[in-house]
């Protein structure tokens, strides 16, 4: 997976930007190719992921960080529809409100930060997911991780410890049932994420510093 930065925003520079990623991946195909922001001009940079889908070059075409009411004017526009949205998601940022609207689209969720963020121990500390996990002998990330894909969202850990990947990818004999479904859905803090990217302020900061 990789993604076209605001940089390289537009038709043309986005065409390049792809053609580059696959020169530096020496690959024939990039299996996801996201469109990093929802800035600039993101109405070419899809029109150049549509052709480069069309020629094979990418195997799978999306977008990350288009929040609801952005995500519905894009995908309501453009012809192929985003088929991945990757937001901010977790036990404590559910993002619950996008998903009737992602359903519109047939477009998947895939969660970044499926743990919670550097120094948040509201997910891997949790005393209700460590019970739910004492019940199937797993640890409390592994449920959070469990109710994600439940939920019919991609999560992919980040991690740089064996150990810790093989337990990430060990959470597939077992399902959680509806109750502890909805008692993990109770530990929602922030449906739409932590981070607000539809404020000028921080929309001022990536076009002035990576426009």
């Amino acid at each position: 997976m990789t993604k076209i930065w605001i940089s390289n925003a537009g038709e043309e520079k986005a065409a390049k930007s792809i053609d580059e990623s696959l020169r530096k991946l020496q690959t024939e195909y990039i299996d996801l190719l996201l469109i990093h922001q929802a800035y600039g001009d993101v109405f070419g940079t899809w029109r150049a992921m549509e052709k480069a889908y069309r020629a094979g070059k990418v195997r799978a075409i999306g977008v990350s960080n288009f929040q609801a009411g952005r995500f519905f004017d894009f995908a309501h526009y453009v012809e192929l529809k985003p088929m991945v949205n990757q937001l901010e998601c977790n036990t404590l940022s559910q993002q619950t409100g996008i998903e009737p609207i992602h359903g519109e689209f047939g477009t998947k969720m895939m969660a970044w930060y499926p743990l919670g963020g550097q120094g948040t121990d509201g997910i891997v500390k949790s005393e209700l997911l460590a019970t739910i996990g004492a019940k199937y002998g797993k640890t409390a990330a592994q449920i959070a991780l469990r109710w994600l894909t439940q939920r019919g969202i991609v999560a992919i850990p980040k991690s740089s410890h064996k150990e810790r990947m093989a337990q990430n990818i060990d959470i597939f004999d077992f399902s959680l049932t509806d109750e502890e479904m909805a008692q993990i859905a109770a530990m929602n803090q922030h449906d739409a994420g932590t981070r607000n990217f539809g404020d000028p302020q921080f929309v001022k900061y990536l076009i002035q510093n990576y426009g």
